[in-house]
């Protein structure tokens, strides 16, 4: 097949750095492009029956070759096996539509297994394989499982862009090919019938699509584009597209059109409102259709809803810097805000202090009610401490029942003492664990931040050694970073 009729060209986006991986994934590609080309020119070359049995063919061998390299690298982690549910579900989508296939015409199963084809390729290799293989990656690199994972989930944030833009290229595509067959009508009469296959991919995508004439009004929508804003048929063709608040409108809307002129191409993310005003997250590709000429002609859009993929994208985001049990701030979002106190108080001329807050006698809550009871307890405890705190202020959990605070903006080191009694005074106060009641105190270790403190970590071990000291001395109290403070040990 020549490179001009790939509906779903190979790029290095869909690399995973795993050659075994990649080569299998081509393949998928290669039927995918042949499929388009069928679709597109009702060639011979393919038959329902070979792609059912290359698809089993692919299934069996790749899923088989995947599967050995996640249990080798990620035991039965629930990566693994969250992997290999998705590996099933290709399997039976795959047995539905081999079931099915005789009582629909054989163009119509072509195109419903093309789309279905697309999404997986996209989802799954720039999703699901590129975050598996980060994870092996990593873990091979010499990382524990659960540094790997974390490391795979904040990279793969990345990733969500790519896999839109991909997703969103391959219809582009296909939409531009269906409008330069309409204009073949007249020229060709052999192009009736591949008129017919594409309007039917037109009708059936699975994104909306909408053509303007080149004043931007709509002169055709698919129906995806009805149940994406509530708008009809009847109610938008022949209005003008930026009067349906589609987001093409304003300055950012200026912008997005100027980019089109000049390169005859935007893609990117809006927020368009559908016909009951609800404002969605989408993402749109829109291209210019010119004449021989030069003249613009037509404007094609293709968009859909990613609210989920935007609402998975924070998901992840939040489990890579907040606390589950808690919803704290974990260690590497503490780390970053650390970090920029030390700037700010540089340039300020200002105080900050780290405190370093660990629980007493958190460990006999556990043994004596359980670790549900203990959980209970320990987010109790991150409400009464946060509730005390400014806007500026941050409390992360470190893990188990280990605080770390940092407060801000202080004129003089003494200044944090009355929040320290208070919290002292909070943590103290016992806590009602369904039909029981808990008693916990807090030792807590402050640092101050001076001139002299070249490393974050260094105000961290040294709030350590304070919160130690506290410890040893009877517990429930605060003090001061000392240099000569023991160091610090397990409680």
């Amino acid at each position: 097949m020549s490179e001009r009729h790939e509906i779903f060209p190979w790029n290095a986006n869909f690399e995973t750095g795993i050659a075994l991986i990649d080569e299998q994934h081509k393949k998928l590609v290669e039927l995918i492009n042949g499929l388009a080309k069928h679709i597109a020119f009702q060639s011979n070359e393919i038959t329902l029956d070979r792609v059912f049995d290359e698809l089993a063919d692919y299934a069996a061998f790749h899923f088989n070759a995947e599967e050995k390299l996640m249990h080798h690298y990620l035991g039965d982690d629930v990566i693994a096996s969250e992997h290999e549910t998705t590996h099933r579900s290709f399997e039976a989508e795959l047995m539905r539509m081999k079931s099915n296939a005789a009582d629909q015409p054989s163009e119509a199963v072509f195109s419903e297994i093309l789309t279905y084809l697309s999404h997986w390729l996209a989802f799954h290799i720039l999703e699901s394989d590129k975050h598996m293989v980060q994870v092996a990656l990593a873990v091979q690199g010499g990382s524990t499982l659960e540094e790997a994972k974390a490391m795979a989930s904040e990279q793969m944030t990345d990733w969500m862009q790519v896999m839109l833009e991909t997703i969103l290229s391959m219809y582009d595509t296909l939409a531009s090919r269906t409008l330069q067959l309409m204009r073949e009508i007249n020229e060709r009469k052999k192009a009736e019938e591949k008129l017919r296959l594409a309007a039917s991919v037109y009708e059936n995508t699975l994104e909306a699509i909408f053509i303007t004439d080149a004043g931007t009004v709509i002169i055709e929508i698919n129906p995806a584009f009805s149940q994406y804003t509530g708008y009809s048929h009847e109610e938008v063709v022949g209005k003008n597209l930026q009067s349906l608040r589609t987001g093409l409108e304003g300055n950012d809307g200026k912008q997005i059109w100027d980019q089109v002129a000049k390169t005859g191409h935007w893609s990117g993310e809006i927020h368009n409102r559908n016909k009951d005003g609800e404002l969605n997250p989408e993402w749109l590709t829109i291209s210019a259709i010119s004449d021989e000429q030069g003249n613009i002609v037509n404007y094609v859009g293709l968009f859909s809803n990613i609210t989920q993929l935007v609402q998975r994208q924070q998901k992840l985001e939040r489990f890579a810097h907040y606390d589950i049990l808690t919803g704290l701030p974990n260690r590497l979002l503490f780390s970053d805000r650390l970090d920029q106190a030390i700037a700010k108080a540089r340039r300020d001329h200002k105080y900050f202090a780290v405190c370093y807050l660990d629980l007493d006698h958190f460990k006999a809550v556990n043994d004596t009610y359980g670790h549900a009871a203990g959980d209970t307890l320990l987010q109790e405890i991150s409400a009464r401490i946060k509730s005390l705190l400014r806007a500026q202020d941050t409390l992360a959990r470190f893990g188990g029942d280990e605080f770390v605070l940092l407060i801000e903006e202080l004129n003089h080191p003494q200044d944090c003492q009355p929040l320290l009694e208070r919290i002292l005074k909070q943590v103290a106060t016992p806590v009602q664990l369904d039909k029981d009641t808990a008693s916990v105190s807090v030792s807590i270790g402050v640092d101050f931040f001076s001139s002299d403190t070249i490393e974050p970590q260094q105000m961290l071990h040294q709030a350590d050694q304070a919160m130690y000291r506290v410890k040893q001395s009877g517990k429930s109290n605060y003090a001061f970073f000392m240099p000569h403070d023991p160091p610090s040990q397990q409680d």
